[in-house]
């Protein structure tokens, strides 16, 4: 707890020191002092920031990045999403697929990017998929410790996470992890998520977990969550896997919907021809 206060009392001390450094103008001068920012905002910023390389952006496909025309299909799934979260009080919205290669990692990215345009949300991703990078991979981030670390207690949260801006924080892999499913269903898994909420106070929690059709990793974690999206991989992924997967997901949590990833979508589809973008 020390260390978690000594991390919020630096951000808060950097921050004032930004806007004392700044001139005041006369007209500033007369205003109301501002509101004290609170203690959420401090532990926010206390997570160490990272920046985006401009290169990565069109190679990992992270379309949602800028905004504008290209993020059209992912601002209106984030809509869509975050329309039912409105309507049945849902804050924890996980991530999943039949096999691997459908995009749920690539999702998860461009919906965090989405989400961060959103200024008065904030957003935690957690990639629970521990048997590979996805997520840190995609945005090229590099640590010493997984996700599976900070659940077993080995590093604070604080510590490993890393912030976008000033409203979305993801918690990725840098390792592999050879007991995946274990963590995932235990106690400490469920302790860590209650303290994250406690802590950080997240507006939505996306979590990256692994396919549902390649082991029992994220079986027993999917009943914590409050609804899951379902993704396929169109041309790829077949109709009877999509079903099964589907079954298998309605028995675990609320099925929010099925994405269907990967598609060729026709000119004008998402309204770009009519100049909303």
């Amino acid at each position: 707890m020390d260390r978690l206060q000594q991390a919020i009392q630096k951000a808060r001390e950097e921050r004032n020191s930004r806007q004392q450094s700044q001139p005041v103008s006369a007209t500033e001068a007369r205003q109301p002092p501002a509101q004290q920012v609170s203690v959420d905002e401090d532990i926010w910023l206390a997570v160490p920031e990272i920046k985006i390389e401009k290169h990565l952006i069109s190679r990992n496909r992270l379309m949602s990045f800028y905004g504008g025309a290209d993020a059209s299909p992912y601002d209106m799934l984030r809509t869509k999403m975050l329309q039912q979260t409105l309507s049945n009080d849902w804050h924890r919205i996980a991530l999943t697929s039949p096999y691997s290669g459908c995009g749920k990692s690539t999702t998860a990215a461009n919906l965090a990017f989405s989400l961060g345009r959103q200024e008065e949300l904030r957003t935690i991703v957690i990639d629970f998929d521990m048997r590979r990078r996805g997520l840190a991979e995609i945005l090229k981030q590099t640590g010493s410790h997984s996700m599976a670390d900070v659940i077993q207690g080995a590093v604070p949260f604080r510590e490993h996470a890393v912030r976008y801006g000033n409203n979305v924080i993801f918690g990725l892999n840098y390792a592999s992890t050879r007991n995946p499913a274990e963590i995932l269903q235990s106690r400490r898994a469920i302790e860590f998520l209650e303290q994250l909420e406690a802590d950080y106070k997240p507006d939505v929690i996306l979590f990256d977990t692994p396919p549902l059709m390649m082991s029992d990793d994220s079986h027993g974690f999917l009943r914590n969550v409050d609804c899951a999206l379902l993704l396929a991989a169109a041309e790829e992924t077949s109709i009877d896997h999509i079903d099964v997967a589907e079954q298998q997901l309605a028995e675990l949590t609320s099925v929010m919907g099925i994405v269907l990833n990967k598609c060729r979508y026709i000119s004008g589809t998402f309204g770009n021809e009519y100049g909303y973008y």
